[in-house]
């Protein structure tokens, strides 16, 4: 099933602070993650209405995504770094 990724605007700030190479390579997963979903949750977290956000870890950084099955769009929440 083919996913629409659809990025939190706190995301998009948060990628374009970082340095060229971390870029490349998140938006190289962030694809990956849209096009299996499914294959990306390493553990779940809950947001704060409740609902249970998949994360995915990879190069130092955790990205919590929604996959919103209904709509068929993968929703990443937030990114942050791994260790903080």
């Amino acid at each position: 099933m083919k996913y629409r990724l659809l990025l939190d605007l706190e995301v998009v700030e948060f990628m374009t602070g970082l340095p060229r190479r971390d870029q490349l390579r998140l938006r190289r997963r962030l694809h990956e993650i849209r096009e299996g979903p499914d294959r990306f949750a390493d553990f779940q977290e809950p947001d704060p209405k409740g609902r249970l956000l998949d994360v995915h870890v990879c190069f130092g950084f955790a990205i919590y995504f929604w996959d919103d099955v209904a709509d068929r769009h993968v929703k990443v929440l937030r990114i942050r770094r791994a260790d903080g």
